[in-house]
C-alpha cells in the first residue's frame, strides 16, 4: 500500500474572499457550491476550500488551531514579481506578514495573510 499528496484543505470563514486572495496568486479558482471548493493546479495537486460550517458538521470537535503549523509557498516568475505580487495582494485589501526582502539564503522572499490568517510565502531566486 502507498499513499500520495493529492490535496490541500483550507477551512474558510469566508469562501469568496478567499478565493479572491488565491485567484490573485494565480490559483484557477472555481466557481464554489455552497460549502466547497476546489481547483486542480498544473501539476495535479488540488486545493480545496470548505467553510467553518461544513468542517463543524462533519466533526463537531473542531477547533481552528493555534500559531501557524503549516504553510504554502507560491514560486513566482523573478525577485521583481515577488514586489508586484505582493503589491497586488495589499492593493486587494489583504494583509501583509513579511514585507519583500533578499533573503540570505537566496531568495526574493515576502509573506501574505490570506483571509482567514493562513500564511503565504511568495518567493523567487535572488540573480
Amino acid at each position: 500500500m502507498s499513499a500520495r499528496l493529492d490535496a490541500i484543505g483550507i477551512v474558510t470563514a469566508n469562501m469568496s474572499r478567499s478565493l479572491e486572495f488565491y485567484a490573485i496568486l494565480g490559483v484557477p479558482v472555481p466557481q464554489p457550491t455552497d460549502d466547497h471548493a476546489e481547483a486542480t493546479l498544473p501539476n495535479g495537486l488540488r486545493l480545496m476550500w470548505d467553510t467553518l460550517e461544513l468542517v463543524k458538521q462533519i466533526d463537531p470537535s473542531w477547533q481552528a488551531p493555534v500559531g501557524h503549523r503549516t504553510g504554502m509557498a507560491f514560486l513566482c516568475d523573478s525577485p521583481a514579481d515577488v514586489d508586484a505580487t505582493y503589491r497586488k495582494v495589499l492593493d486587494a485589501g489583504f494583509e501583509s506578514s513579511l514585507k519583500p526582502w533578499d533573503a540570505f539564503w537566496g531568495q526574493r522572499y515576502a509573506q501574505v495573510c490570506d483571509p482567514d490568517g493562513n500564511k503565504v510565502d511568495l518567493f523567487a531566486p535572488l540573480g
